[in-house]
């Protein structure tokens, strides 16, 4: 195996790096192994698009739903 000499600094929460190290330490290989072997695994899928455009319709319907919340609390105060 190569000897590793260059740099990525990656920033990160304390929270998120605990859990890093923890996940490193699990399987007996050091905290940069574990990234290297983590990013050289990930594969992006057509399966973050299709999330990405539930998440954009799941903010129109609550914005929606907001919006009529807003007017029937309007009408209720009206009549009352």
């Amino acid at each position: 195996m190569a000897t590793a000499t260059a740099r990525v600094p990656v920033l990160m929460t304390e929270a998120e790096k605990a859990r890093i190290v923890k996940k490193a330490k699990k399987f007996g290989i050091s905290t940069g192994e574990y990234m290297r072997r983590a990013a050289g695994a990930f594969q992006p899928s057509q399966d973050d698009g299709a999330l990405e455009a539930m998440i954009d319709q799941m903010l129109k319907a609550t914005e929606r739903a907001d919006h009529a919340i807003e007017e029937a609390l309007s009408f209720v105060a009206e009549s009352n």
